[in-house]
């Protein structure tokens, strides 16, 4: 599942981040579960979670000994959005335009 509309037209990594924690809404992700899922630098990410909390977009919980990450409830889409359907652009026109 992807982050609403509204919130995608924020940096990539930012973009990346909230679409990992969408995910994962009811469990959370650890910093590390989410470097290795976007897979960007520790400072790329670093950048991207603290504008986010900035914003208010994401949260963080203490849990026993990790601190879980999660999004905020406005980000998560209320039905399911389908991710990409793997169908390129010259796909779709060639479905549209017999040959």
């Amino acid at each position: 599942m992807r982050a609403k509309q509204e919130y995608r037209d924020r940096e990539s990594t930012e973009v990346a981040v909230l679409d990992e924690l969408v995910n994962r809404t009811d469990d959370g992700m650890t910093v590390f579960e989410l470097r290795a899922a976007v897979e960007v630098d520790i400072d790329a990410l670093e950048a991207a979670l603290a504008d986010l909390k900035e914003d208010d977009l994401i949260t963080a919980e203490h849990r026993e000994s990790q601190t879980v990450i999660k999004p905020d409830e406005r980000v998560v889409p209320d039905e399911p959005v389908d991710d990409d359907d793997g169908e390129s652009i010259a796909d779709w026109i060639r479905k549209r335009i017999p040959f």
